[in-house]
């Protein structure tokens, strides 16, 4: 294999422990979701994760001793990237962002490269729950219930399509402090002189502060993905993500972060102000007995914030429909099914009608 155009800056290596060899077929072995262990594809043979004395917890990582190279929106170089394989000295073209997979010559896993650069790499990781059968099965029943979606794209939409991806995951924890101002409404009833009622609101200035602890608000780390439709698959129980081990992650590919921690942490600011706001919002009509709170501000600060990097597990599946790109997600923990399906004029158009027939029948039977 000729070496000419050969840039090691591109080159992901491929980690001795994601190449387990089987010892009864020699085939690679991959991470199974039902057993936990390692488990061959080819002749079936299983495997326990070889673990320490006790499964250690992703540790909580100081979110001010991130260096600035390594932070911010990071696309990692270059739009394509070579994948050399160590097994076999195979090289494949990967999307610069995918930092694992399998060698398409001999099969082995591409999971983490051994050091990276501009980059952290992830400290925990939740494996896979779900296996590719039972997403299916979620999967399949939950576009059955999508009454609209054309009969067409409920077969083209192929279960056994999905792939199994570690997405990359920010959280952070924060201790927060607001002072905020707000105006609270209780709501009293008036009766007229000629006898009928009206709801009248009295509102009432009032300020204060309000602490709370904030434990691992998520943040998507990628911008490859429909947001909105893949947070429909959240919450991932982090509490419970362990200490990443290549073992984990055999056999699946792993998606490299393009949203880098400092941006991520700006993100989940905007969550974690959503989520004091609410709380605030309850606090002062539990405290006035209140009906209503408005024209509430807030000025917040944060410390002790920590990070964690996770891989989470989710399967992801796409098909075309009318030329139209569709994606769907199947949370690799619990199993919760997000994305969007297309929806049909003519069912749509179906359903006004007999809305509309029905709505007429009932009138036609009372009068």
């Amino acid at each position: 294999m000729s070496n000419e155009y050969f840039d090691e800056s591109t080159v992901v290596e491929t980690l001795k422990e994601t190449d387990k060899k089987c010892p009864n077929c020699d085939g690679v072995m991959s991470f199974d979701p039902k057993t936990g262990g390692l488990l061959c594809p080819y002749c079936g043979h299983k495997e326990e994760v070889v673990e320490e004395v006790e499964v250690k917890l992703a540790e909580e990582q100081d979110f001010s001793k991130i260096e600035d190279e390594n932070s911010g929106n990071c696309n990692w170089g270059v739009e394509k990237k070579t994948i050399l394989c160590k097994f076999c000295g195979g090289e494949a073209i990967y999307d610069a962002l995918q930092t694992s997979g399998e060698c398409p010559f001999c099969g082995s896993n591409q999971v983490m490269e051994a050091a990276a650069k501009n980059t952290l790499a992830p400290n925990g990781v939740i494996p896979f729950k779900i296996e590719k059968k039972s997403c299916g099965e979620r999967f399949s029943s939950w576009l059955k219930g999508k009454l609209f979606c054309p009969n067409e794209a409920k077969k083209n939409a192929k279960p056994e399509a999905f792939n199994g991806v570690y997405l990359p995951y920010w959280t952070f924890d924060s201790d927060t402090f607001s002072q905020y101002t707000a105006e609270y409404g209780i709501r009293r009833t008036v009766r007229s002189s000629n006898g009928n009622t009206t709801t009248v609101t009295d509102w009432y200035r009032t300020a204060g502060t309000h602490k709370q602890f904030i434990n691992d608000q998520l943040v998507i780390g990628t911008d490859r993905h429909q947001e909105y439709y893949i947070r429909k698959i959240e919450p991932f129980d982090t509490s419970n993500s362990i200490e990443y081990k290549p073992e984990y992650v055999a056999g699946f590919v792993s998606e490299r972060y393009s949203v880098g921690p400092k941006s991520a942490w700006e993100k989940a600011k905007e969550y974690i102000r959503t989520k004091l706001r609410s709380a605030i919002r309850s606090k002062v009509k539990a405290e006035n007995h209140a009906d209503d709170v408005r024209s509430l501000n807030m000025k917040t600060t944060f410390d002790n914030v920590t990070y964690k990097y996770l891989m989470l597990p989710v399967w992801i599946s796409s098909f075309k429909y009318n030329g139209k790109v569709y994606q769907f997600y199947v949370n690799g923990q619990t199993g919760k099914v997000g994305g969007k399906s297309p929806i049909s004029p003519y069912k749509v158009a179906i359903a006004i009608i007999l809305g509309i027939a029905l709505l007429t029948l009932i009138s036609v039977l009372c009068n």
